[in-house]
């Protein structure tokens, strides 16, 4: 099973390397479309904390390549998305790298009618479940809504 985990990890990277640019130009007309574009946070009044809400951040860089960054305070990163589509109910299914993890994650959004974001699902490539249905897997507890910053 670890053999194929790195074979489909190898594959999703090499995907990233050769993709074309035609590709990235999809990627980023999706997101732009949709509306993530831009930073979110829980309180956007908030100083980014790892317990009180992080800065996220969903940018088109001059490369066509659409990125992810996290700013949670004391740590931040940068990751590039591989991947977004959107399903008939208005899902946008985003799937992004991470190279510090060694993993690429698939999570869900949904923009709701004030404007708001919710995450309805957050899966690693093994399928395990951080978020389902909108509820942390963890406590059961609703994610909660994130408002745009900019």
């Amino acid at each position: 099973m670890t053999r194929c985990l790195g074979c489909w990890i190898a594959a999703v990277v090499l995907w990233i390397a050769f993709a074309p640019a035609a590709g990235a130009e999809t990627l980023a007309a999706t997101v732009e479309q949709w509306g993530l574009l831009g930073s979110w946070a829980v309180d956007c009044a908030a100083r980014p904390d790892r317990n009180k809400g992080s800065l996220l951040t969903y940018e088109i860089r001059k490369d066509g390549r659409v990125m992810y960054r996290r700013d949670f305070g004391e740590a931040k990163d940068e990751n590039e998305v591989v991947s977004a589509t959107v399903d008939a109910e208005g899902l946008l299914n985003v799937m992004v790298y991470f190279p510090s993890l060694h993993q690429t994650r698939e999570f869900g959004l949904l923009l709701a009618k004030d404007g708001s974001l919710s995450a309805i699902y957050n899966r690693s490539e093994r399928g395990v479940y951080t978020i389902r249905d909108g509820k942390y897997v963890a406590t059961g507890a609703p994610t909660p809504a994130q408002q745009r910053c900019d």
